[in-house]
């Protein structure tokens, strides 16, 4: 306590360097981290909504497949001929032909 005493009486009473800094810090977390983060989850949701069949996807698990039909909240992708498999529309990461050509 005695401590915390002793630092304000010696920082003073107007300044407001240590707000700047803050706001500062806070400015730059959210153009660095925040920002694109809120970018890449709203173009996710948008490829999930746009799913057509036919089209080559990446579940969140990893695995390559082609829709084969879509449902309300579910897909059936088929993983291997004649091997189909039915997992959640949120489940689905990426384009497999997008991440490919990378």
């Amino acid at each position: 306590m005695n401590l915390l005493t002793v630092m304000l009486q010696a920082q003073g009473g107007a300044d407001y360097s240590f707000l700047i800094m803050m706001v500062a810090i806070f400015a730059i977390m959210y153009f660095f981290m925040i920002r694109p983060q809120n970018k890449k989850q709203k173009e996710i949701a948008n490829f999930r909504k746009t799913l057509e069949i036919g089209q080559s996807v990446i579940t969140a698990g990893g695995i390559y497949g082609k829709v084969k039909e879509l449902e309300d909240n579910a897909v059936v992708v088929e993983i291997a001929p004649s091997v189909k498999i039915k997992v959640d529309r949120n489940s689905i990461y990426a384009d497999a032909q997008a991440q490919v050509n990378k």
